[in-house]
């Protein structure tokens, strides 16, 4: 509290005084965002009554630098938070605020920060705006790079959970090796290594009334990357001890993960495979957190990433309590005037991605799987379970067919378990595709036209979706689009759900105002998720940065 009554002050006074972003005592950056939405009640599609009829999720940063110092807020303003967002954003104030001071190798950070320590599997702390994803520490960190091609970074702190923070004690420290820096013989090799390690630790005070539980949690993790040429081999292996947790049942069975992946690309040409298993990898610095608070680590996906809806409808969400899989991915280009290549040359991606269950076994003869207060299970660490969470097989090609036409194509295959990654009722089986095509008028006008189906039997059946965009570069963008459910089992929900849009932009402004119907659904990103409730209203979006 000292802290924040000192630096917001002078970030305040700073902005005063400085008159314009920069002058030569310093430089002053910020920017902010207005998402504004009014809700309309709707029946038809399960639109609920919102009391306050108007929402608002708002926030604005700060960064002052001058010298070796580099200080900043954030302030965050949810009244009332946005439908689908946790309601305990409800309110305002400066959650975020942190002063940096760096001198030669030394970085030393007091107050927030976000962290990762390799590919984030026993550390991650990172901001989703999106997803009202928020793990930011507050607390100490510092780097050091002690020697050429050797750096190690330490931190201490507590966890936002919204406007508070969570009840535990992160403690972690990260080392890399840069064996081509470090090591005079590998200087000139042509293969790049590099070696991290790191520990973190939770602390927690045990007051459980029927579990002794272990009050310092430890993880460590090992991480090796490896280039020689056009290959790359990234690997890294995280053990976690026992953690008894809402997300394990309290059963006292060690964390594990592990995460390989290898590539290898030329011009024209690329192969990425990788794998996972995940077992019981939950770490948070609240024991009984649950849904997106207080996560310590990070668990990557493997899946492919979309930006159209309709391959959306269906995310992968991670399963931190066991999921093992892989996929690969194969990119190629066919050269210019050749049969498939034609003109302009033809790009073409083949993916496909499966994660099952992990094997488990009861622990002993006197004990069933997952039994509170137990070990819980037994797993072969090579072994898939049977069940399969989700396989997305998929194939896209982008085309130029002229200097004013193109377009991307791409059909999807997917398996979703629904009942394991939304408690859904079936395993939904769909095929969906996509026809993204841009034609540009001249320099400064373009039409874009998305058109989309997706087809399944099970959930909400079939859909199809058609999307206008005309732009003017570089400040008016118009859009009209309309999903429409023709499938549903339920004739009286076989409904439109349109949507239309405008924005302008100029210099470091941008402002949209639209207006639609929105599905019920899930949104994902990078495998963490939030729900998405129906809604009917006009929403205005307004951004600036300077």
């Amino acid at each position: 509290m000292r802290f924040k009554n000192i630096l917001v002050p002078a970030l305040i006074s700073i902005s005063i005084f400085s008159q314009a972003q920069t002058n030569n005592e310093g430089q002053l950056h910020g920017n902010f965002q207005i998402d504004m939405q009014t809700y309309k009640e709707d029946s038809l599609i399960g639109a609920p009554k919102i009391p306050e009829k108007t929402l608002l999720n708002s926030y604005a940063n700060l960064t002052y630098s001058k010298g070796n110092f580099t200080a900043g807020i954030r302030y965050e303003a949810y009244m009332n938070t946005l439908s689908g967002y946790d309601a305990r954003y409800n309110g305002n104030g400066i959650p975020y605020r942190f002063l940096t001071y760096k001198a030669d190798e030394l970085e030393v950070t007091a107050g927030s920060f976000y962290e990762q320590f390799g590919n984030g599997l026993i550390l991650r702390a990172y901001e989703e705006k999106g997803l009202g994803y928020d793990n930011a520490f507050d607390g100490v960190r510092v780097k050091y790079q002690i020697y050429k091609g050797v750096s190690v970074k330490g931190l201490v702190g507590k966890q936002r959970l919204f406007f508070d923070k969570g009840p535990g004690i992160v403690r972690g420290i990260d080392g890399e090796i840069n064996t081509n820096e470090l090591l005079k013989f590998m200087s000139e090799s042509k293969t790049q290594i590099i070696l991290g390690g790191s520990f973190v630790s939770k602390y927690q005070a045990d007051k459980d009334p029927l579990y002794k539980l272990p009050e310092n949690v430890g993880a460590w993790a090992a991480r090796m990357n490896i280039t020689r040429g056009n290959i790359n081999v990234n690997s890294e292996y995280a053990y976690k001890i026992n953690d008894p947790s809402a997300d394990n049942l309290n059963i006292y069975k060690p964390g594990e993960a592990l995460l390989i992946s290898a590539s290898y690309s030329k011009k024209g040409f690329g192969v990425l495979l990788n794998a996972k298993r995940i077992d019981n990898m939950a770490f948070r610095s609240n024991r009984n957190a649950s849904l997106i608070d207080l996560n310590i680590n990070y668990l990557p996906i493997l899946t492919k990433s979309y930006t159209y809806s309709f391959l959306n409808f269906y995310p992968y969400a991670t399963q931190s309590n066991g999921e093992m899989g892989g996929g690969a991915e194969i990119m190629y280009k066919f050269k210019k005037e050749t049969f498939l290549g034609g003109k302009y040359g033809t790009n073409i991606s083949i993916n496909f991605s499966r994660l099952n269950s992990i094997d488990k076994s009861a622990p002993s003869d006197t004990s069933e799987i997952g039994v509170s207060g137990t070990l819980g299970y037994q797993s072969e660490f090579f072994k898939p379970g049977n069940e399969l969470y989700f396989q997305d097989f998929n194939v896209e090609i982008n085309k130029k067919f002229s200097k004013r036409f193109s377009g991307n194509f791409i059909y999807q295959n997917l398996i979703y378990n629904s009942p394991v990654l939304r408690n859904g009722y079936a395993t939904v089986y769909g095929n969906a595709g996509i026809a993204d095509m841009l034609y540009r008028l001249n320099d400064k006008n373009a039409i874009h036209i998305e058109l989309g189906a997706l087809f399944t039997k099970q959930d909400m059946g079939n859909w199809v979706m058609a999307q206008a965009e005309y732009s003017i570069a570089p400040k008016w963008f118009f859009s009209l689009s309309d999903q429409y459910n023709y499938g549903n089992e339920d004739k009286d929900k076989q409904l439109h759900y349109y949507t239309v849009a405008v924005a302008y932009a100029k210099g470091g402004n941008r402002l949209q105002l639209g207006y639609g119907r929105q599905r019920q659904g899930i949104m994902c990103v990078g495998g963490v998720c939030r729900s998405v409730p129906a809604s009917n209203g006009f929403i205005l979006a307004l951004s600036s940065s300077f």
